[in-house]
């Protein structure tokens, strides 16, 4: 789900209509709920009628995952990219896919992409269902055949009863699909200290530099919650933020629109977890949260299409260090993966 595939949006569609397995734990060969845990604040999950959150879809997903045999036995799953120890993000600015290729775009956390109304950084995808098509058929990701993965997993256990239990039918590209995006939309972050101190009302979950540093991010030294507010610590709009003077390489939203007010913009991130997620912006191209704040408190790179929101901030050097602390206080206190 990096966003680094170019492949036309029509063929993810039509495909989409018609990663080392961890441990083989005794996987519920059932249809039951399955029961999602949302924290404080949280809005409702909304899942579509056609692939309900169940015992079986979800397992089955959490298999998918991490399974390597999505590229085809090349050593590259979901789980390559999308660490669970960094909140289902990468480590890298451009993650490796099959035959030492790199993708053009950084992989993002998958935290909240439940609550996500477009996927991809330039919101090529409007469901995870057809989204988990991209990094599959990329040839810079996982280059999969589909139709091969289909036929080498539709005769093994436990992939066989689970796909009966959770959809009715043996494993293929529809079962592949609503599975792979059931387990990820079972990742919910907000879990952190802000989330205690915001939603709970814990007054002594932030330290004094956290809450100031609050106080610039959501007030007007800081102007963050202009972008990113709510639940999620983002508006799910895109954004020209001048991180390069031009955009010839990768235009950004403008490649699914092709509307040229839209180059250079990209979808605004979530914060939650950011220190688990480096490196930042969409190429990766920043190393650290210091390096981040520098570039907002600029105003950002001269580029004729950049947001006027990006303006210098003209931050002291203590207010830079109460925001760092404050986003430091973000990261989840336990795994967003609820599938034991």
């Amino acid at each position: 789900m990096k966003g680094s595939a170019f492949l036309l949006p029509g063929l993810v569609l039509l495909l989409s209509m018609a990663c080392t397995r961890e441990a083989e734990a005794p996987v519920p060969l059932n249809s039951a709920p399955f029961q999602l845990s949302l924290p404080p604040g949280a809005p409702a999950l909304t899942v579509p009628p056609d692939n309900p959150l169940t015992e079986a879809s979800v397992h089955l997903g959490k298999l998918l995952f991490f399974d390597e045999r999505l590229s085809m036995g090349r050593g590259i799953s979901c789980a390559s990219c999308h660490l669970s120890g960094n909140a289902f993000s990468d480590t890298v600015a451009l993650s490796q896919g099959v035959g030492a290729g790199t993708g053009s775009r950084n992989a993002p956390s998958l935290a909240n992409v439940a609550y996500h109304p477009l996927l991809m950084r330039d919101g090529g995808n409007p469901t995870l269902e057809q989204q988990v098509l991209v990094p599959l058929l990329d040839s810079l990701e996982m280059d999969a055949d589909i139709n091969a993965i289909s036929t080498t997993l539709s005769g093994l256990e436990p992939y066989r009863s689970l796909s009966q239990a959770a959809y009715g039918r043996p494993f293929g590209i529809y079962v592949l699909t609503r599975a792979l995006a059931s387990y990820e939309r079972t990742l919910v972050s907000g879990h952190s200290r802000f989330d205690h101190f915001r939603y709970s009302g814990d007054t002594t979950a932030l330290s004094d530099q956290e809450r100031r540093g609050w106080a610039v991010f959501s007030g007007d030294r800081g102007r963050c919650t202009a972008c990113h507010g709510g639940f999620d610590l983002s508006d799910h709009q895109f954004h020209n933020i001048g991180t390069q003077p031009d955009h010839h390489g990768d235009p950004g939203r403008q490649r699914i629109t092709l509307d040229p007010a839209d180059r250079g913009k990209f979808k605004t991130p979530t914060l939650r977890n950011i220190a688990l997620t480096a490196p930042y912006m969409h190429d990766g191209s920043m190393t650290s949260l210091e390096q981040v704040i520098d570039h907002f408190n600029s105003g950002g790179n001269q580029d004729s299409n950049k947001d006027r929101l990006m303006a210098p901030l003209q931050l002291t050097p203590g207010e830079k260090r109460d925001l760092i602390a404050f986003l430091l206080s973000l990261t989840d206190e336990r795994t967003l993966d609820q599938v034991e």
